[in-house]
């Protein structure tokens, strides 16, 4: 009896690998195939879940450009990046720890993807698409006052930091929301991590809702946040780095990438990515007016 189930556990393995093999597809068999399948979380303005948003129609052009049909398919922070590179995987204090072999079910994985180290070490990220960061954000009865900026973003960050002490925050493993990415630990706040079912732009509800005095919230939807619940909520001051988004594509698929660079770098040029930008993100431009400006 157990060596059948080591034999069906095997040539369950066995069938994984075989099957993730199989649908893992570069730009040659994208063509053949005649559709480009694009993993989407619902997120922010990149993503809204009504069929379109700033990614949404960045791939639909895309498809068109290679001259194939768009499809969407709809996964989650939790298996987005096993459902483009077939194997699950988890970001640890010590690295990335690999969870095993998950059928393959889109080519791109196209969300307002943040280009963490660790999720570099899993795909490989397109030119960058989208400027971004982290930041705290506290309800506005929170006795928290956002900082005065010096001038330095470095400094801005030490700041921040020194004001969070005995502070709950709201954060997210496994995304670009990640304490550990941080060292919000290291500033004596009362981390909070939100559930794994949790999605990333439900974390400002969570905060109006009470679960925790503050919360991190990268730049895209702390825009939307304060645009959907004006006077509720106050953005305290920067808690990372400049970021970028990007396009994720399989390691095994550096044609496709290559591919979609060739597009970006063509609606860069022709304005038509900028007046994308303008239709989901007016806001951004007030932000991060370097970052299009010098594209």
């Amino acid at each position: 009896m157990a060596w059948q189930s080591v034999w069906r556990i095997g040539l369950l393995g066995l069938f994984l690998a075989v099957t993730s093999a199989a649908c893992a597809r570069d730009l040659d068999d994208v063509r053949q195939a005649g559709v480009l399948r694009h993993l989407g979380i619902p997120y922010a303005n990149f993503v809204t879940g009504s069929g379109d948003g700033l990614d949404v129609e960045l791939m639909q052009g895309f498809a068109r450009h290679l001259g194939v049909r768009y499809e969407f398919i709809k996964t989650d922070w939790n298996r987005a990046f096993g459902d483009l590179a077939g194997r699950q995987v988890r970001r640890t204090d010590s690295g990335i720890q690999w969870l095993g072999n998950v059928p393959v079910r889109g080519d791109v994985l196209a969300s307002g993807i943040t280009t963490l180290a660790w999720r570099g070490e899993v795909v490989d990220f397109s030119n960058p698409t989208f400027p971004s960061g982290v930041w705290l954000v506290a309800r506005a009865q929170s006795s928290l006052r956002p900082i005065t900026p010096t001038g330095s973003l470095e400094a801005d960050i030490r700041k921040l930091k020194q004001l969070m002490r005995g502070r709950s925050v709201l954060a997210l493993e496994n995304t670009c929301l990640d304490p550990g990415l941080y060292d919000i630990a290291k500033t004596g706040a009362r981390v909070k991590l939100a559930n794994s079912t949790l999605q990333l732009n439900e974390m400002a509800p969570a905060v109006l809702n009470g679960d925790a005095e503050t919360t991190l919230l990268d730049v895209p939807d702390a825009l939307i946040a304060l645009d959907k619940w004006p006077g509720e909520l106050k953005v305290i001051g920067p808690v990372s780095g400049n970021q970028e988004m990007s396009v994720a594509f399989r390691k095994s698929s550096p044609k496709l990438r290559a591919a979609f660079n060739q597009y970006l770098e063509k609606v860069w040029r022709d304005g038509s990515y900028i007046k994308l930008v303008q239709r989901y993100y007016p806001g951004v431009f007030d932000y991060y007016r370097d970052f299009f400006e010098t594209r």
